[in-house]
């Protein structure tokens, strides 16, 4: 494989990145991250506004950039990162809605996996379902740094799902086979990882609940994950 850097998608340099990445998928919410948490962080990306920075958190070198929404568009940044930039850890961080009655609105779910009702596993021409799970390392990272933060947090199964605006699916029916939340990135994200060998992790903060309603404004979404995004940073290195 030819490795071009830039990429399309990309004009940071070698080296540019650091070897975690944390991946929200809002361009705003990368810069809020930056410049609420990282010192001494730099623009190295912002090819279609996908804004990329790398700084420095407790003395961990650490970047922050978009993935956009959807799993074509993290699939298209992450193979990227892993592949052209010598990107080892992305650790997604993001909104999900709630399928579980024992979620509450700013909960944290750490995905242990990612069932998905998309297709992404069919470059792979594997004879069979792929389940895309996370890496263990950053799983369990993250779950001794929820428990020493005190984060109300669930650890389980998430739905990665093609379509927000649906047509009648029957979403609430993977809350039968235990599903805690539905977004839009995760499977992608795992199966990236694990074709690169490298690691993937998502925690995601619950923005509604599609089992009563309730739900955060855009502007909550944007900057008010804060938990969330010091859970991940507390396991960057």
């Amino acid at each position: 494989m030819t490795k071009f850097i830039p990429t399309p998608h990309n004009k940071a340099n070698e080296g540019d990145f650091a070897k975690t990445v944390l991946m929200p998928g809002d361009p705003l919410r990368a810069k809020y991250i930056a410049e609420t948490y990282l010192s001494d962080y730099v623009l190295v990306n912002n090819i279609r506004g996908i804004q990329g920075y790398t700084g420095n958190y407790k003395g961990n070198r650490v970047s922050v950039m978009a993935s956009g929404m959807g799993m074509p568009s993290i699939g298209i940044y992450s193979y990227e990162l892993f592949n052209y930039y010598g990107v080892e850890n992305i650790i997604r961080v993001g909104s999900a809605g709630g399928m579980n009655k024992d979620l509450k609105v700013r909960d944290i779910v750490i995905a242990q996996g990612a069932c998905t009702n998309g297709n992404f596993a069919h470059q792979y021409n594997l004879p069979g379902t792929y389940a895309a799970i996370s890496s263990y390392e950053l799983l369990r990272k993250a779950v001794d740094s929820a428990e020493k933060m005190k984060l109300r947090y669930c650890v389980g199964n998430l739905l990665s799902s093609d379509t927000f605006y649906d047509d009648g699916m029957r979403t609430m029916d993977w809350a039968k086979m235990g599903v805690l939340a539905v977004e839009m990135e995760s499977a992608a994200l795992f199966m990236t990882a694990a074709r690169a060998g490298k690691n993937a992790l998502t925690i995601c903060t619950i923005s509604d609940s599609l089992v009563t309603g309730e739900a955060l404004s855009a502007e909550d979404r944007q900057s008010s994950f804060n938990d969330m995004m010091l859970l991940a940073l507390e396991i960057a290195e």
